[in-house]
């Protein structure tokens, strides 16, 4: 009689339920049909779940005439080795090797040719979807358990080898359920940067304070050697910590892309990515036959930096147009369509010109009018468009970096971040957004109302600069950023004209 053992599939960052049916015809010559959409990974299961059953001291299937495997639903693409275990779980079932009730449980991991059990990528999706479908259990390789048993309501079991999970089973040698570790979300974390480092550019750090209290995008420009990667890698050393809520976000994203760390089951520091300017659009947004996350949802609830910024092909820079507008991105493919988070803050950094030195009062730029013109010309208008902070930075003077006094600390700046924060959360409470950037017209229109005073320097900087109605609504987060810092409750006119200045040398 077949067997049906229970199992999941990962699409786009949610599971899916799988089944994984096998029958065994005892007549004819040995025949192992796999069948189902799967993909190589999947198809080579046939030889390591014959070796592992093998190991383990049971009859293998090489001795057992025809076996057919059919994983449900048939029109889903499978592409993960975690139906090992499944499959080897139903041969033992279909041939009575071992007798047990598989209803409420659910089974992943990758065997070894020994039966040992190894860890597989998406078991947070996995443990998500046994919650939301009503499974009491769930067996993951030992590896994994940590992460499973990051969602509550679920019994986790840590299976180390074959022989030990069908002994459990079986009930013959019961396995403890697995007990989660004592949350460290909140630990201290070792940043690489801090702020009192950087000598001068106190503007930029007063930018990069907004754009970390509001989640706003910024570009730095200037020349080389003024500090502007060394602004952008602090800049995690004063955002606020990852609640726990958003903790599980990036953990579903790393473990369905295979980002996780071996040593680590949540991902407490906000992500921080940093991709080289010869990455491809699909390495960026995500893409592949089987759609993965890219580096803009692995930095989802944390920073994307884009160094050299006008030297990324202009194509790829217009991919990102989307997912900076709406928060996530949708990958599109013959095999299927998914939606991944994306809800980033991006810093990008450029120099003025080819040289680098256009505008610096110090060194003579050597490019053609022409040629600094194209170059600045990469960065397309609608892309600038959606950056709400574009900052000079400028040479530092020598008298400057031979100062012995030390600036404000990460530390200390991102108390005040968190205040504005703490004054968001309370603003959106309800709503799902978490900070100023991702207000829509209707809440701008709501939490950013002007005087009479500050409209009409509003007014006039449209009129002057020639600024689009994106750019004035991310004139008004940002105000609106500025003056949660301040803890005033109402945009003053002070804060718009700070807002301002971040706008017009760009534009």
């Amino acid at each position: 009689m077949p067997s049906r053992i229970f199992s999941t599939a990962t699409v786009g960052l949610e599971g899916v339920s799988v089944e994984v049916e096998v029958d065994v015809l005892a007549q004819g010559l040995h025949h192992f049909t796999l069948v189902g959409l799967p993909d190589a990974s999947v198809k080579e299961s046939r030889d390591r779940v014959s070796s592992a059953i093998k190991n383990s001291g049971f009859r293998p299937p090489h001795h057992s005439g025809r076996i057919t495997v059919n994983l449900a639903p048939a029109d889903l693409p499978k592409n993960s080795p975690i139906y090992d275990i499944p499959m080897a779980l139903g041969f033992l079932l279909a041939t009575e090797q071992v007798h047990f009730d598989p209803q409420g449980k659910l089974f992943l991991g990758e065997l070894a040719l020994d039966g040992k059990v190894r860890r597989v990528n998406g078991i947070l999706s996995a443990a998500f979807f046994a919650k939301e479908s009503g499974r009491e259990e769930i067996y993951v390789p030992k590896e994994n358990a940590d992460e499973a048993a990051l969602i509550p309501g679920v019994r986790v079991y840590a299976v180390s080898d074959l022989f030990s999970l069908v002994k459990h089973l079986a009930g013959i040698e019961t396995m403890e359920a697995w007990e989660p570790r004592a949350d460290e979300a909140h630990a201290n974390e070792d940043y690489h940067f801090d702020m009192a480092e950087i000598r001068g550019q106190e503007h930029a750090k007063r930018a990069l304070e907004i754009a970390a209290a509001g989640g706003h995008n910024s570009l730095l420009v200037g020349p080389p050697g003024s500090g502007k990667t060394l602004l952008a890698r602090a800049l995690p050393s004063i955002l606020p910590a990852l609640s726990f809520e958003e903790s599980l976000e990036v953990t579903k994203i790393f473990s369905v892309a295979g980002k996780l760390p071996r040593d680590k089951a949540l991902v407490r520091a906000r992500p921080f990515r940093s991709p080289h300017h010869s990455a491809s659009s699909i390495s960026l947004v995500g893409g592949g036959s089987i759609p993965k996350p890219g580096e803009v949802s692995l930095a989802h609830r944390g920073v994307l930096f884009l160094d050299e910024f006008a030297e990324f092909p202009k194509s790829v820079l217009e991919s990102l147009r989307q997912p900076l507008e709406d928060g996530y991105v949708t990958v599109s493919r013959i095999k299927g369509s998914s939606s991944f988070p994306a809800r980033f803050a991006l810093v990008a950094a450029m120099n003025p010109c080819p040289c680098g030195y256009a505008g610096d009062p110090e060194r003579m730029c050597s490019c053609p009018p022409f040629q600094a013109l194209r170059y600045r010309e990469r960065v397309s208008g609608p892309m600038l468009d959606r950056i709400d902070l574009q900052i000079e930075v400028p040479r530092i003077k020598i008298e400057k970096l031979e100062e012995s006094a030390v600036g404000e600390s990460s530390a200390d700046i991102r108390i005040r971040v968190e205040r504005a924060r703490l004054i968001q959360s309370g603003r959106f409470s309800g709503t799902g957004i978490l900070t100023n950037s991702e207000m829509g017209p209707d809440m701008i229109r709501k939490y950013c109302p002007l005087d009479e005073a500050s409209k009409e320097l509003l007014r006039g900087a449209v009129s002057r600069l020639k600024l689009s109605a994106r750019s004035y609504h991310r004139i008004l987060k940002v105000s609106r950023t500025i003056a949660d810092l301040a803890g005033d409750s109402d945009i003053k006119t002070a804060h718009v004209a700070e807002a301002l200045q971040y706008r017009f040398k760009s534009e």
